[in-house]
């Protein structure tokens, strides 16, 4: 019975943990590790119009009732992340480093695919121990340096992309093509040539994603 209890329970709590939490909580919890991730690369990049642009592309890549918000911060890993309560973190380099708003938007989606993976709140509880899930149960809360170190393990180990087959079914959703977004991961293609392949807008008219105005207000967002 103890051996069972110790294998089942901390799975047990974090589900719990996962169908009681609100919506507010978890976006205050992600909203702290933003500002963790922030004491790493710097303070979010920010301008009126390129916020706005970021906001359309995240609209148009997840739809208008997705809810969340995408930060571009100064530096970090070559994927984009998403924490809890819909927020997705961008380095500036994967909006710099492309001509394409299609990449960009490739990388809010892949970053929102994360979620069919795993509930972040999940990640997190996962990582931090069965303390975390029992306090956070209890008293709603989790410890600033739990979060604080979690931050940095995510930024320095993000989650691995999400199948292939995930990924085509959200470009398929948005009407987004997946072949810009395959390329700039993977200049040769080889590692994602069922983006390539099985793309969902191939042979199809692509609508506009962003006007060329908020394009460049976008890509200079951190200037």
């Amino acid at each position: 019975i103890v051996g069972l209890a110790v294998f089942w329970l901390p799975d047990a709590l974090i589900r719990e943990a996962q169908s009681v939490v609100p919506s507010v909580k978890r976006a205050e919890i992600g909203a702290t590790l933003l500002g963790h991730i922030q004491r790493i690369t710097g303070q979010t990049c920010r301008s009126q119009l390129g916020t706005q642009a970021l906001a359309a592309l995240h609209a148009s890549a997840l739809g208008p009732d997705a809810g969340g918000q995408v930060f571009v911060v100064p530096s970090g890993p070559d994927t984009a992340i998403y924490l809890p309560g819909g927020l997705i973190v961008m380095n500036r380099d994967l909006i710099e480093d492309t001509e394409d708003p299609a990449v960009v938007g490739g990388h809010i989606i892949a970053a929102a695919a994360q979620l069919r993976l795993e509930d972040p709140l999940a990640a997190l509880l996962k990582d931090s121990g069965i303390g975390t899930t029992f306090t956070l149960l209890t008293q709603g809360e989790i410890a600033p340096e739990t979060l604080r170190t979690y931050a940095e393990t995510l930024f320095a180990n993000p989650p691995q992309r999400a199948d292939d087959a995930i990924l085509l079914d959200m470009f398929a959703n948005a009407q987004l093509p997946s072949t810009p977004y395959a390329y700039a991961v993977d200049v040769t293609g080889e590692t994602t040539l069922s983006l390539i392949e099985a793309d969902p807008m191939q042979g199809r008219p692509i609508r506009e994603i962003l006007s060329d105005a908020e394009w460049i207000s976008l890509q200079g967002i951190c200037t």
